[in-house]
């Protein structure tokens, strides 16, 4: 059986160096809290407040390191909750979103995009790629067994050399399985 371990990502935060400044201070770097599943990426101590005119979220955890880009990744009920229209999208894919308020302890900015909902997706290596009979970009459905159980349609396959073999899904969805980290899920073919 093809087993993927599942990793459920929280409302999160990816920083540019130059926005990390603008909302912590100048020279600023982020502290390591906890090792993530990814090799190099880690959840920061630091977290910001997201808002809208609707409503905000404070304490949304950093993810590091710097990226190239900020993007901020919510769920669909976060979405309703900050009256934000997310589109599903692969991180990165940040053209064409909504931007939104990051207020930290030393400022805040508008970011006028990089407001997405995750699009679920799986990270492995060329080898494990090989193992799977799956390629990089292609979508796959992935089982996932319990007293809640689900198949989840349109999971991409990402494959680096990098990565680790890890399912990524939203808080909302899995709660809708009764999914926490590392609980295992089934690729089918």
């Amino acid at each position: 059986m093809k087993q993927i371990p599942i990793g459920v990502s929280n409302r999160h935060v990816h920083l540019t160096s130059e926005d990390l400044e603008k909302l912590f201070g100048e020279g600023y770097e982020l502290l390591v809290a906890k090792e993530l599943s990814q090799p190099g990426e880690f959840a920061a101590k630091e977290t910001v407040t997201i808002k809208t005119e609707k409503a905000e979220i404070p304490k949304v955890r950093i993810l590091g390191p710097i990226r190239k880009f900020t993007q901020v990744e919510i769920s669909k009920t976060d979405a309703r909750k900050l009256g934000v229209d997310a589109p599903i999208r692969a991180s990165g894919n940040i053209d064409g979103t909504p931007g939104i308020t990051l207020i930290g302890p030393k400022g805040s900015l508008k970011i006028e995009k990089g407001v997405i909902i995750a699009e679920r997706h799986i990270h492995m290596t060329p080898q494990d790629a090989e193992k799977f009979q799956v390629k990089d970009g292609q979508y796959a459905s992935v089982k996932v067994e319990g007293n809640r159980g689900l198949i989840f349609n349109q999971v991409l396959i990402r494959v680096k050399d990098t990565y680790a073999l890890d399912m990524h899904i939203d808080t909302d969805e899995a709660n809708s399985g009764n999914i926490t980290t590392g609980d295992l899920g089934h690729l089918l073919q």
